[in-house]
């Protein structure tokens, strides 16, 4: 069976992680992205450690499997190249400050009179509006200014970044939806769609429990460490050997792990219910740890699984890597190199959908320029049939 987006090409003029992503997930759908890079240097993370054979691994994770084209938009003779392909093109992806595209000419307002059925997908820091819509915005910014790194860390002490670039990969998420609304849209108007997400936004969207709490408190909520603040227990513990997680999300599996630790507490008046349990979330935890603490993580995991309860351990990178579900769910995936040996490892494809395929290796990621010649004669080849 066809993938969903085979017959889709995407132009991505996008670089580091937010717009690649988004291509990332449309190339994991069957689409044929072609990335419009900078001459000479190319995406920044091209440049990233960790390096093998002279490759940036971070480059790869994100970026096999697309075609690569170095065109410098401010020159006449890359600018036709350029247009021919926007003359094929389905969707195109930018990630430059608003106003960059406009002032070369391929601002939406230019592009949709020209090419009616083309979607513009375009994420940025803050957004194409707003008074603040011309300012830089790295990753860190926007978890920083969009109240993520307000609740993320240990109570009492400084705020942290999530480890992972979330500032990007959600605002990625986000444009990848947008995307395929629209290309469900022109199917039924014949219209291109301009898509604006900000990653500023995008954190905003994260905040669903931060944001809820502070309407009806007015207080706003600080970090609590690895604690939910709603629910309780739902948080990490210490067993003999280490720290590993319960995630009793209601009153049933409350009383499930009561019974399953032979903890007298179900009918605590202190903790019968979610909302004394949290009152009560300080004591709750010594009391389970004082139970916990006198056998191992995996004895507990053990215990709790078999008892229904949502647990489970705080694994490495590493270890992750190697996890049987991880793997059984093809969610570790061999990046082939130049030479179609594995080169590299990258996360896997995390939609599964029948008849979408799932292979255990994907293509390699793009030398800068080294698909001109090919994507060249896959323009020849499709403006000629449309002439005929």
């Amino acid at each position: 069976m066809a993938a969903p987006l085979e017959n889709i090409t995407v132009l991505d003029l996008t670089h580091v992680l937010a717009g690649p992503y988004c291509s990332m997930i449309l190339s994991d759908l069957g689409a044929k992205i072609i990335k419009v890079e900078r001459p000479g240097s190319g995406d920044d993370t091209r440049a990233f450690p960790p390096f093998k054979d002279g490759e940036s691994a971070y480059f790869a994770t994100i970026n096999h499997g697309k075609k690569s084209i170095a065109l410098d938009l401010k020159s006449p003779e890359d600018r036709v190249v350029f247009e021919r392909l926007l003359a094929q093109a389905d969707v195109l992806l930018e990630n430059y400050r608003p106003g960059v595209m406009r002032r070369l000419g391929y601002g939406w307002e230019d592009l949709h009179a020209r090419y009616p059925r083309l979607i513009y997908g375009a994420v940025s820091g803050f957004g194409h509006s707003g008074p603040d819509a011309l300012k830089p915005a790295y990753d860190m910014v926007v978890q920083a200014r969009g109240g993520v790194m307000s609740i993320t860390g240990e109570k009492g002490r400084d705020p942290v970044r999530v480890g992972a670039s979330i500032g990007d990969i959600v605002a990625g998420m986000f444009l990848g939806h947008g995307v395929l609304a629209a290309l469900l849209d022109v199917q039924k108007t014949g219209q291109g769609r301009f898509i604006d997400v900000a990653m500023l936004d995008s954190q905003l969207a994260l905040l669903e429990h931060a944001i809820a709490i502070t309407s009806v408190t007015g207080q706003a909520p600080q970090p609590s460490g690895a604690r939910h603040p709603s629910i309780t227990p739902f948080e990490t513990f210490h067993a003999s050997d280490g720290l590993f997680v319960i995630a009793a999300g209601n009153d049933a599996l409350f009383v499930r792990l009561c019974d399953a630790l032979r903890l007298p507490l179900s009918s605590d008046p202190r903790f019968a219910t979610n909302p004394a349990r949290c009152d009560n979330a300080r004591l709750l935890k010594r009391l389970i740890e004082a139970v916990t603490l006198g056998n191992t993580k995996d004895h507990w995991i053990g215990i709790l699984t078999g008892a229904g309860i949502p647990t489970g351990p705080i694994q490495t990178v590493d270890q992750v890597m190697k996890d049987p579900q991880i793997l059984a769910r093809n969610m570790v995936v061999e990046v082939l190199g130049e030479n179609g040996q594995s080169a590299k490892l990258s996360a896997g494809n995390p939609i599964k959908m029948s008849g979408l395929p799932d292979p255990e290796t994907r293509a390699p990621a793009p030398q800068l320029d080294g698909d001109r010649a090919e994507i060249l004669a896959w323009l020849k080849e499709v403006e000629a049939q449309a002439a005929l």
